[in-house]
């Protein structure tokens, strides 16, 4: 079974705030620290939404909600969210607010907070608000825009419904933030009497011995006609949703519907949670759905939720802040093989960008696995600690591989975050590395993060833009689209910058070759589920590309990791024994020949599981 970070119970109150545009969370943001102060300053959670036309792919949200994050980003700053409570859905028009309860269900939100108008809920009437998981808050900016500083009155009719409570609680949060004084309104036409009755006698008391309500009117009007005059003098005016007299679900009663129209102040409807009853019943129905969902859907989904562009992450202070908030240590590994060509400027633009001018890494290793040329020398003058893969851990032997390179990596570097980039790109960026750490930062349920981009590929003279990755696209992808279509969505499979979590990290076994990136992707699925992978786009890559007939161990490494995890995961064996040795077609003048290559994917057991990484790791924490 997938191992899921843990979603228990919060201690503090969480107020979920529901938005699709920085205009809506410039006038919501606030209002959920004032809600939030009011429950012993609870967590905000920013859930940022795109609805998606019915006859497009929820996919072709990815940019969207990419720039939306990037957009968003200031005014998360400028309140003060922390960027790990900053989340996206993709949905189409009609699936938004199951997938809204389905999420605040999950996360256990004390009060959701929504816009009204909301750009990506056309109509919050259409929604089903019966079986509410948490407390809801919609609101409704004024036509005289007043920021929440400047309230100086708030309105709250009381009708004697089931919601009223709720409303009175955030109305006094909302008075007690601007010093505010309340009004309490209620009417006493024969047809409301009785309920009035009924309120008073439940809460009157306490409300009596509030500072906050300083005044109280009571009419005999109508409660609509009442708020209605009342209101041309309050700047908020707070309610409870209809109880009665309203279709089943809905959040008004058509003469509420009428009377929200005709109001000029800023307004905040409140409905209460449903009832246990109602909400395991409708858990149980939100099983069923999610249970029922097409693969090709929920693939479709987390492309949309799971792609980043480096470009969100472009901000290193608000990195580095976001390190520090959470007290994490970051390590970048290089494994490389003669790669003096290029390995000292990526050394040198990564070192100066995210060390020296920013302390986003607090280490960079060089992981070389047998260079003859000058590759370790050149790292060493440039400050950086050099480790050969082969004497890391020699007890336990060693292998050829950049897999067994990468796994004996995880010995030696400390961060409780563990990047690795390849040592040849030629168009070295800073982004190559934040680029792959970015999501890890602002999204505690991310393990994994694999970087994707677009590979020219040099033929002769020319360059063929996007020519490159072969092996992804005639080997790779089709073979996680026929047996792990969970994966299907990862652009570049293989590419070779990643990052991830230690703790996820060292509880998956290493391919020791070219096998490395499948296995990972497949083993990480396995243990932590698909939601626990993210991927980034890092623009271009441009690097030495490989001749054809090189390509061919790549491919056929991937196809026995490939098989060696279908065999665990249907618990039968394929074949009796793979083959571990490849013809290699090679071409002299005047002659073909075979050239026969043993190309043989070992595989290295979680680090977790070797006593010395285990010993050494407590070693640290003490």
């Amino acid at each position: 079974m997938p191992h899921h970070p843990d979603v228990s119970k919060p201690a503090t109150p969480r107020i979920l705030v529901a938005v699709a545009t920085p205009e809506e969370a410039e006038f919501l943001l606030p209002l959920a620290h004032i809600l939030a102060h009011g429950h012993a300053r609870g967590q905000i959670v920013v859930l940022l939404i795109k609805d998606v036309p019915e006859d497009e792919p929820l996919s072709a949200a990815a940019g969207p909600l990419s720039r939306l994050r990037e957009a968003i980003a200031p005014v998360l700053q400028r309140y003060q969210v922390p960027a790990l409570y900053v989340h996206s859905l993709a949905r189409h028009p009609e699936h938004i607010w199951d997938a809204l309860c389905d999420y605040a269900r999950e996360e256990h939100i004390h009060t959701i907070l929504v816009p009204w108008p909301n750009a990506a809920i056309p109509s919050l009437e259409d929604a089903n608000l019966d079986a509410l998981p948490s407390n809801l808050v919609v609101a409704r900016q004024g036509k005289a825009p007043t920021t929440w500083q400047e309230v100086k009155q708030v309105l709250l009719p009381v009708r004697g419904g089931p919601y009223d409570a709720e409303a009175l609680r955030v109305a006094l949060a909302v008075a007690e933030y601007a010093s505010a004084r309340i009004t309490l309104l209620h009417a006493t036409s024969e047809a409301a009497y009785d309920a009035e009755e009924r309120l008073f006698a439940h809460f009157g008391s306490a409300l009596r011995g509030l500072k906050a309500i300083t005044r109280s009117v009571t009419t005999l009007d109508e409660m609509e006609d009442a708020v209605r005059k009342e209101s041309r003098d309050h700047d908020v005016v707070v309610m409870g949703a209809s109880s009665r007299n309203n279709p089943p679900g809905k959040l008004l009663s058509p003469r509420l519907e009428r009377l929200v129209r005709d109001l000029d102040s800023t307004l905040l409807i409140v409905k209460s949670a449903a009832s246990q009853a109602r909400q395991e019943a409708a858990e149980h129905r939100a099983e069923k759905r999610i249970a029922r969902r097409p693969l090709s859907l929920v693939v479709d989904r987390w492309f949309a939720e799971n792609t980043f562009r480096s470009e969100e992450f472009a901000d290193l202070e608000r990195l580095v802040r976001l390190k520090e908030q959470q007290g994490l240590t970051i390590s970048l590994g290089l494994p490389a093989l003669n790669e003096e060509a290029t390995v000292g400027k990526v050394i040198t633009t990564v070192k100066t960008a995210l060390m020296d001018e920013f302390p986003l890494l607090d280490e960079i290793v060089l992981i070389d696995s047998g260079s003859v040329d000058y590759t370790r020398e050149i790292a060493a003058e440039l400050g950086i600690p050099v480790y050969i893969h082969q004497e890391i851990l020699p007890q336990h032997g060693a292998y050829h591989g950049k897999g067994e390179a990468l796994w004996k990596s995880l010995y030696v570097l400390k961060g409780d975050i563990i990047a690795w980039i390849d040592t040849d790109i030629s168009n070295i960026h800073p982004r190559f590395v934040y680029g792959i750490i970015g999501p890890l930062l602002i999204n505690p349920k991310i393990q994994y993060v694999k970087g994707f981009y677009r590979r020219p590929l040099k033929q002769g003279d020319k360059i063929v833009a996007g020519g490159g990755g072969r092996v992804t696209e005639l080997t790779a992808r089709p073979l996680l689209n026929m047996f792990f279509p969970e994966l299907s969505g990862l652009i570049q499979p293989l590419s070779g910058e990643y990052a991830g979590r230690r703790e996820a990290l060292e509880r998956v076994p290493f391919f020791t070759g070219y096998g490395v990136e499948t296995g990972l992707l497949i083993d990480l699925l396995e243990n932590f589920g698909l939601s626990a992978i993210a991927q980034v786009d890092l623009r271009e890559r441009i690097h030495r590309n490989k001749p054809l007939p090189d390509l061919s161990p790549m491919a056929f490494a991937i196809i026995q990791v490939v098989v060696r995890r279908l065999e665990e995961r249907h618990k039968i064996r394929l074949l009796e024994d793979i083959n571990k040795t490849m013809n290699l077609i090679r071409y002299a003048p005047g002659r073909y020949y075979l050239d026969q290559r043993e190309v043989v994917e070992r595989e290295r057991p979680p680090m977790i599981e070797i006593p010395e990484y285990r010993a050494l790791r407590e070693s640290l924490k003490k």
